[in-house]
């Protein structure tokens, strides 16, 4: 595995706790709020009691200090570093499945879509998440917080080149669908049963075209008032959505060639 930062600084009530549940990340130590009060702060202390993770009570100002924002929630947690998969590890790991669902981010730059999307994707019950390793945010402290700590269950893959990646994917049995506006498909015309890989492009330029060509299909969310386009995390949310309704057996429908 390729690893991020040494370390990470996790902020927020939410992304502690998981790190403490995750049995993959190490937390070095806790610093909570003085006199900060609640379910999750106790659960905080039981956990970290019972993981041998140091806890330190401090004044919010220097909380302040600590996450350099005021957006913490009381928590900040010293975590190692969230590890990367390469994506033959997250093949591997997938490959007994049936039906694996992935997500390809080509280029999310804002970290509170990629905190968002990954809230998603593990909420449907994606398998994992493919980023590049260029122009494109990675697993910040602010996308742990966006993603209420949704990090901590899902594996990440960082890749170099998106398209030929894609084409892995698709060497592996799977359908790849990309999320474009341009697409000349609605995304309710596709069966997503079976292993399936969503490709979404980054903020205001979608999927860049190399990608775009290497996909199975592209597809696209019907829209019928006058914005041209959804925010990101809320369209790729729509299509995961789908997929979890279509594979929880409530529509049936023959695949077509793509289109």
């Amino acid at each position: 595995m390729s690893q991020s930062d040494p370390t990470d600084l996790l902020y927020g009530l939410h992304p502690v706790l998981e790190a403490l549940r995750a049995k993959d990340r190490g937390l070095h130590r806790i610093y909570l709020e003085q006199g900060r009060r609640g379910r999750a702060v106790e659960e905080i202390l039981q956990l970290a009691k019972a993981r041998q993770v140091p806890v330190a009570f401090e004044a919010r100002a220097d909380l302040d200090r600590r996450a350099g924002s005021s957006r913490h929630q009381g928590a900040v947690g010293v975590a190692a570093a969230k590890a990367y998969l390469s994506l033959d590890e997250l093949l591997s790991a997938v490959a007994a499945l049936d039906s694996p669902l992935l997500l390809v981010l080509d280029g999310i730059e804002d970290p509170h879509n990629l905190g968002a999307i990954l809230r998603t994707a593990e909420a449907v019950g994606a398998q994992g998440v493919i980023l590049p390793t260029r122009r494109a945010v990675g697993l910040t402290a602010t996308v742990a917080k966006a993603s209420a700590g949704a990090i901590e269950h899902l594996p990440v893959a960082r890749v170099v080149n998106v398209a030929q990646a894609i084409e892995q994917l698709k060497e592996a049995r799977f359908w790849v669908y990309g999320l474009d506006a341009k697409g000349n498909r609605s995304y309710l015309e596709v069966d997503y049963r079976g292993p399936v890989a969503l490709v979404v492009g980054g903020e205001g330029r979608g999927i860049r075209p190399l990608v775009a060509e290497q996909c199975d299909g592209r597809i696209h969310i019907p829209m019928q008032g006058k914005v041209a386009s959804l925010n990101a995390s809320v369209a790729t949310a729509i299509v995961l959505y789908e997929v979890l309704r279509q594979r929880a057996g409530t529509r049936t429908l023959t695949r077509a060639a793509p289109g």
